[in-house]
Order: C-alpha cells, then sequence, then structure tokens
C-alpha cells in the first residue's frame, strides 16, 4: 500500500514518492460493471456536463489523444446544438521539439474550428520553478505531478468554465499485460512478439521479479541511492504484476492506480481556485469500463487500432496512425532551474535516498526529467526556509 494520504483537497507524497516523483499502490478492486454504453457513448455522458457548463475548453497539443477529446467534444456539441469546445494550445517558439503545428492545423481544419487559443511561452513561464510554480508551491506544497504548478500559468489566462484533457490515453487506449497474447492469437508470429507473451504469462511472483528487475533500468538510477533504487523497483513491480492478463479486466485495473487517482484529484484541486472544472475523460471509470467490456476478452489490437475503431468517423487516419511525439520535458526546465539548481547546498531532500550530486546534474542536464521535479520543489521550499 502506497504511503500518499489525502490531506485536505489533495493527495500527498510520502518520502519516496517524493525521491522518485511516482504515486504507488493501488486502490481496492471492484467488479466490472455488468452493463455498459459503447464505449462512445460513455464518452460522450462525460464530455456533455462540460459542455452544457461552458465555456468548454480542450488542452490541445495536437497528439493523437488530445486530438480524440477535441473532436468527440465538437462533435458531441454540434449533435446537441452546444457551444463548440475551444482547443487550447501552449506554443514554445523557442523550443523545437514541443512542435506539433502542423499535426495542430490538419486537427483544426478537418474539424472546421473557428477559435483557437494558443498561448506563446517564451520566458520560462511553465519552468517548474517560473513564477506560477513558485506561487503554486509556496501556496498548495509538494504535488504530484509537479507539472500541476505550472499549469497556474495557463489556468489564469482562460478564466471560468470546463477544461477537457486527455491524461492518461497512453495507458487507456494503449497495450495491456495480455497485448502480446492476443498478438500471437492473430498471427503476429515473430521473436519479440513470443519472448513478450512468455514474459507476461509468467506467474505472480516470477512476474513481479522480472519487471522490478527492469524497473532498475530506468533514469531513477541517475539520483536514486542504491536501497532506495531497489525499493523504487520492488514497489513499482509489486503494482504492475497485479495487473490481469485479459483485455476486459486489464483494462478495468486502471481504475485502480492511485497515480491516477492523484492526479485527477491534485489536477482538478489547482483548476478550481481559477473557477475551472476540470474533466479527463479518458480517465472516467465509466469510459475505461465501457472499453473494457467493448474490447472483450482479447481486445481490438494495438494502440493505433484502438484509436482507429473508436475515432475514425472523427479523425482523419494520419492522425489516428501517426507514432511520432512531441518532448516537453524543456518546458519544465528553463533558466530558473536551471540557477537554482547551480546555487542549491543539498537541503531540502533526504540524503538516505537521494545522491545530492547526482540530482543537481539530472537537474542541470540537457536530458531532463520530470521524475526528478517533486525533488526540486521540496529542495526549492527548503530554501525558502518553509517545511
Amino acid at each position: 500500500m502506497s504511503g500518499a494520504v489525502s490531506v485536505d483537497r489533495f493527495m500527498r507524497c510520502d518520502p519516496l514518492e517524493v525521491a522518485t516523483g511516482w504515486i504507488y499502490g493501488l486502490e481496492p478492486a471492484t467488479d466490472l460493471p455488468r452493463e455498459t454504453p459503447s464505449p462512445r457513448d460513455a464518452l460522450a455522458s462525460v464530455l456533455r456536463p462540460a459542455l452544457q457548463a461552458g465555456p468548454c475548453y480542450v488542452t490541445f497539443s495536437g497528439g493523437r489523444d488530445s486530438s480524440a477529446v477535441l473532436a468527440a467534444a465538437t462533435a458531441l456539441a454540434r449533435a446537441d446544438g452546444l457551444e463548440l469546445p475551444v482547443p487550447v494550445t501552449r506554443v514554445y517558439p523557442d523550443i523545437p521539439a514541443t512542435d506539433e503545428s502542423n499535426w495542430q492545423q490538419r486537427v483544426i481544419d478537418h474539424l472546421g474550428l473557428k477559435d483557437w487559443i494558443r498561448l506563446e511561452y517564451r520566458d520560462g513561464e511553465t519552468d517548474l520553478l517560473g513564477e506560477a510554480a513558485r506561487e503554486g508551491v509556496r501556496t498548495d506544497g509538494l504535488l504530484w505531478p509537479p507539472a500541476v504548478h505550472t499549469h497556474r500559468a495557463m489556468f489564469s489566462r482562460l478564466g471560468g468554465g470546463s477544461l477537457l484533457t486527455g491524461e492518461g490515453g497512453d495507458a487507456v487506449i494503449g497495450p495491456r499485460r495480455g497485448s502480446a497474447l492476443a498478438a500471437l492469437r492473430r498471427g503476429r508470429l515473430n521473436p519479440a512478439t513470443l519472448r513478450a507473451a512468455v514474459g507476461a504469462a509468467l506467474p505472480q511472483p516470477l512476474l513481479e521479479r522480472r519487471l522490478a528487475r527492469r524497473a532498475m533500468d530506468t533514469p531513477h538510477s541517475r539520483w536514486l541511492r542504491p536501497a532506495a533504487m531497489a525499493r523504487h523497483a520492488g514497489r513499482l513491480a509489486a503494482d504492475e504484476a497485479q495487473e490481469p492478463l485479459r483485455f476486459d479486466a486489464g483494462t478495468w485495473f486502471l481504475t485502480r492506480p492511485r497515480a491516477f487517482r492523484a492526479l485527477v484529484r491534485n489536477h482538478a484541486a489547482v483548476a478550481s481556485d481559477f473557477g475551472l472544472r476540470v474533466v479527463e475523460p479518458l480517465l472516467d471509470p465509466g469510459f475505461i469500463a465501457a472499453l473494457a467490456r467493448w474490447g472483450g476478452a482479447w481486445g481490438p489490437g494495438g494502440r493505433t487500432a484502438m484509436m482507429t475503431a473508436l475515432f475514425s468517423d472523427l479523425l482523419p487516419a494520419a492522425v489516428l496512425e501517426r507514432t511520432s511525439k512531441a518532448a516537453f520535458n524543456l518546458v519544465y526546465t528553463g533558466p530558473a532551474t536551471r540557477e537554482f539548481a547551480r546555487s542549491w547546498d543539498g537541503t531540502g531532500v533526504d540524503h538516505d535516498l537521494v545522491d545530492a550530486e547526482q540530482l543537481r546534474a539530472v537537474w542541470l542536464s540537457e536530458t531532463p526529467t520530470m521524475s526528478a521535479g517533486v525533488l526540486l520543489h521540496a529542495a526549492w521550499l527548503a530554501a525558502q526556509g518553509a517545511e
């Protein structure tokens, strides 16, 4: 069981979760509902209240998940005679890796949307130690995911209303533990699929050990001390190994990770201070249940097959089938983060868990990771003389 606990309106991290930038643990198991609507009908049930309570914004990067949510919300608004949703895109002209403008324009043109809010950031406004994030950390303390503090820079420019996101899409509309076995049933016989299928079918104790070994080879080893790294790998593996093999059961399992609960709860709590009601439709239990029942024991195929089956009437095939993806880590690690990292005296982190000098190197690295973001906020708070 994770040490994350509910404090006030937020879910907080235990010391290891601060050090690793992850929330461990699972909520108690519940039964998958026997009767569910189609996934699209379930999605509409989540989207409709947000559209009715307008203005309804949609965070829109141009990726598959945000495009699907925007397209579904647009189609529903037209069918119900409601105001169209307004896409909101964060633009970073000085960070080329974030550029999705061609894909974004393609989706906007296909949907025939006229209103489109593009918020341009050039001065570190979404840095993890930018002005918005510092205010959030001072006000609300340490939160996971740490980027939720930076979202204040966007929330403050929107005003009240509803905000839809595509959060969780990679997991919910993505591979399952049994995906390789399903691929074998479809005739996809190759060494990689065979190895993955054998690994997935291991008994839970053996699977857990295999997953723990794999988890040892992650960026966390750049700053965690060996004992902490082993604890991190073990807790990750203990959670992941409980996922069932069947597609339907494995999909319903996605309602249990506390990390998703923390994301939904903390994001909504911060946004509410700005009069915004955040809805994460792809993480909604009703949509997940409908997706599970629709997919049955073996599922409809991989991520692209699922996207196509669910949204081919709303988006071009090229959008649904794309495999490229923008990288946004650099938007969170700008001049303010680097300046703090260079002058940091090592206070504010648990030295039994973290190698401070290695952590500093991660913050200053050309390949930063958000997994070290909660530690950054903890160190900054300590530097301000706060607990």
